[in-house]
């Protein structure tokens, strides 16, 4: 009978107390609180979309790596297995023996195993693995300005820096998927209870418009030049003109995108887009083309080139300091004469002059596809003196992009269209969806009429250059020379310069433009005796690579 009063004496106080609970529960507890104590939510880690040339080859992928972890007590201590996985774990012998012995469970992180590596390691007692993405590169340095690379941010999160990869972070990381599930307080999962899955999207895929054979060219010659001319740094862009699509991009000095963290963070910089520089020659047709537009000169215009002109204090002479008398708008570009543009700068007027500045897109962003590209500036017109009109006239004074600057040259010879150069040929999402890229003008600033003649007179100036180039049969080239001093300390420095070479093919109907570009060449200053030889070079691997014919 006490037995029995005791029972129920317990059961009461054991209904009491659920009682008690569900009534603090009900009433006088937060329940958010409290369901998010038992309510665990775990993140499903997207895959990052991976990147390809224009082909199909891949030019950053997913790699998978292990963590590998260990436990001594389990693997058995002898010769016969250390000898085996020392190997395969990165690891002598000595150091493997020795973190057996220490008795503790220890990870070796970071390792590359082939399939049948990992199949057969997986199946021994002792080892663990956490499979882990990494990012790849198997085409190591040879894009590297183009796409980027992935990081870690300030939160230890992958995340893609300078480039594609960076400028398509957001399509490339993916959506991550959710887990949440109910949890009793020993961590163990309630059965019974809420389990919530809502799933992610991996990340986009991203096919270029380059071609790595163009791209491998492109360096190869870049490459050499740098090494041949003793330049400090250097750029090649090469673009189709009539779409601004990009064939390729490459500057030196460059870096491997696979081994970044030791890296000075001024290497990421791409100075196709990130840096400026003063033009000099190669911005001549621009300023020509302008002239055309508005008919204040013809092609075959007389110029009567007696002297250096004056402008102020200020002197401007041909680079030789020779004059050749009469001569025509297309013998100035020939010879490049500084002279002969200011003199067309007159009459083109500084007020349409200046137009023409903006309308090339100078102190504006291209917009093209990559992380970091500078504007550039451009100084308001009430700031230009009749100095800095004349200046502009020959490409100095003035301070443009790589990238803004073949931008404003491809208008020349592809009808007069101002365009958005893109590096992205479609975007394809986990689910084969294809996304295309196509061509954008921004704007119409030079007729047909002016195009053709400008085309017609840049193959006159590689004709009659001084410099004898050797000359691809049965296709025509247009192009010009720079050569731009380097301002130092407020004044230019005659042994510092860039030198420069724009050149397209074929001339009536142009199917690449190419801009190279050296700062600082030793060997010479001149851009008709280094870039411009590396453009021919370039130009002789590109038509038999692509085909092109007159």
């Amino acid at each position: 009978m006490i037995n029995l009063r005791l029972g129920f004496i317990f059961f009461l106080i054991g209904f009491l107390f659920i009682f008690s609970k569900l009534i603090y529960l009900q009433f006088f507890s937060d329940f958010s609180k409290e369901a998010s104590f038992y309510l665990k939510t775990e993140k499903i880690t997207p895959i990052r979309g991976q990147i390809f040339d224009i082909k199909g080859n891949p030019l950053a992928i997913n790699q998978k790596i292990y963590d590998v972890y260990l436990e001594p007590d389990i693997i058995k201590k002898d010769q016969n297995y250390l000898s085996k996985y020392s190997s395969l774990l990165g690891l002598d012998i000595a150091t493997l023996e020795a973190k057996l012995n220490s008795d503790k469970k220890w990870i070796r992180s970071g390792i590359k195993f082939s399939q049948d590596q990992y199949n057969h390691l997986h199946s021994q007692k002792g080892l663990q693995f956490q499979s882990l993405n990494q990012r790849y590169y198997p085409e190591s340095s040879l894009s590297a300005h183009l796409i980027g690379f992935v990081g870690q941010n300030e939160d230890g999160l992958s995340t893609g820096y300078f480039g594609v990869e960076g400028y398509f972070q957001q399509d490339l990381k993916g959506l991550p998927g959710i887990i949440k599930s109910e949890e009793g307080k020993l961590g163990l999962p309630i059965f019974s209870g809420i389990r919530q899955f809502i799933s992610g999207e991996n990340g986009r895929d991203l096919y270029l418009t380059i071609d790595n054979n163009i791209q491998y060219f492109a360096k190869k010659r870049l490459s050499e030049g740098m090494m041949k001319w003793g330049a400090k740094s250097g750029c090649i862009i090469a673009v189709d003109p009539n779409s601004l699509s990009l064939l390729a991009l490459s500057c030196l000095p460059d870096f491997d995108p696979n081994s970044s963290k030791n890296i000075s963070q001024e290497i990421f910089i791409n100075p196709a887009i990130s840096q400026v520089f003063e033009p000099g020659s190669i911005f001549k047709p621009l300023i020509m083309g302008a002239g055309l537009e508005e008919k204040v000169i013809t092609a075959e215009s007389i110029y009567d080139e007696t002297g250096p002109i004056q402008i102020g204090e200020y002197s401007i002479a041909t680079w030789d300091d020779n004059y050749a008398g009469k001569v025509s708008m297309t013998k100035i570009l020939e010879k490049s004469s500084n002279v002969g543009m200011v003199h067309e700068g007159r009459l083109l007027g500084n007020d349409k002059l200046y137009g023409y500045l903006q309308k090339f897109g100078l102190g504006s962003k291209t917009n093209i596809e990559l992380q970091g590209e500078t504007s550039g500036s451009l100084k308001d017109k009430s700031d230009f003196h009749e100095i800095d009109f004349a200046t502009a006239t020959f490409g100095q004074g003035i301070a443009v992009s790589p990238m803004q600057m073949i931008t404003a040259f491809a208008s020349l010879i592809n009808g007069g269209n101002i365009m958005t150069p893109f590096v992205i040929s479609k975007i394809v999402d986990q689910s084969g969806n294809e996304k295309y890229y196509s061509p954008k003008i921004v704007r119409k600033i030079f007729s047909e009429k002016t195009s053709s003649s400008i085309r017609t007179m840049l193959k006159s100036t590689i004709l009659h250059s001084e410099a004898k180039y050797d000359l691809p049969k049965n296709i025509e080239i247009g192009g010009k020379t720079g050569t731009a001093q380097i301002a130092v300390e407020g004044k230019y420095d005659a042994e510092k310069t860039i030198a420069s070479f724009m050149g397209f093919f074929p001339v009536e109907k142009p199917k690449i433009l190419i801009l190279v570009s050296f700062k600082e060449p030793t060997s010479s200053i001149y851009g008709s005796e280094t870039a411009a030889v590396t453009f021919f070079e370039l130009a002789h691997d590109l038509i038999g690579y692509m085909g092109i014919t007159q």
